[in-house]
């Protein structure tokens, strides 16, 4: 019988490049927030099934909590922490993972782009790697170099031509930014682009970051929209945080990213599987 257990030289390199990226938010001013695990709503994302425990859910992200502390004055923060996805399985997913999460008033997403970099290098350090200066794609722009064609208006399609034929070949890490306002998620919208970038690094998708809303009433029409969507795909809608509502525009202009731990430690060591990289309850 197995042990479940990575190798101890993974191990080891997890705990070092974590300690780096722990380093690197001291160094940048950053709390360290700890994000409760069992939480009332969870992020209302409408293909995302959170795990119920004990009438609540565990928490798909610490996004709404870390949004309520950013609201309370705090303008630095970060949380490393357990997250839970349920229907997730296979070599890029687990149902148990962990997140990253970071967020900084002040600046948009192109603040947290430049975070990002300058984190996952210094993780990379700690393991005596030195990357290339990561790569920068418009939307648009890699599905014409790697798809051959203009991105489907279909969001169906797209999704499929995304993954079939853009993601596997983005190898180096690549920063995907321009998003068209209708992939907004909960960012911020600026003319016809969503103000948020995804980080890709050998064909997976490593991080999602936003410039974040600062208006209660289209978070609470976005919630409605992925809620009803939910609704149409035969799943249960999930209630809404009226505290994170609440929070939204108590803040200034303000950035935020999740990143996924164990997808960053793959790409660091080379493992081709998430179980390689994490202790298996």
């Amino acid at each position: 019988m197995g042990l479940d257990v990575p190798a101890p030289e993974i191990l080891r390199a997890r705990a070092d490049a974590l300690r780096a990226a722990r380093r690197w938010f001291w160094d940048h001013g950053f709390v360290e927030i700890e994000a409760p695990a069992l939480v009332r709503s969870p992020a209302l994302e409408e293909h995302l099934e959170a795990l119920e425990a004990g009438g609540a859910f565990l928490h798909t992200s610490p996004e709404f909590a870390l949004k309520r502390v950013l609201a309370s004055g705090l303008g630095r923060i970060f949380a490393i922490t357990p997250c839970f996805r349920g229907e997730e399985w296979g070599p890029n997913h687990n149902v148990e993972f962990t997140m990253l999460e970071w967020y900084r008033i002040g600046v948009g997403f192109e603040g947290i782009l430049e975070d990002c970099e300058a984190l996952v290098c210094a993780a990379a350090a700690a393991l005596g790697q030195t990357l290339p200066p990561f790569e920068r794609l418009s939307y648009a722009e890699a599905f014409q170099r790697h798809a051959g064609t203009t991105a489907p208006d279909d969001p169906i399609e797209a999704d499929r031509l995304w993954v079939n034929d853009v993601e596997s070949k983005l190898h180096n890490p690549t920063f995907i930014l321009d998003y068209p306002a209708d992939r907004c998620a909960f960012a911020s919208v600026r003319g016809p682009y969503a103000e948020r970038f995804e980080l890709y690094w050998g064909g997976l998708e490593l991080a999602n970051a936003f410039t974040e809303l600062l208006s209660p009433d289209e978070l609470r029409a976005r919630f409605a929209h992925n809620n009803a969507a939910r609704v149409l795909a035969g799943r249960a809608p999930y209630p809404v945080d009226e505290r994170l509502v609440h929070a939204i525009g108590q803040h200034p202009r303000a950035g935020g990213i999740a990143l996924g731990v164990d997808r960053l430690i793959m790409r660091l060591v080379g493992a081709a599987d998430i179980r390689d990289v994490r202790v298996l309850g």
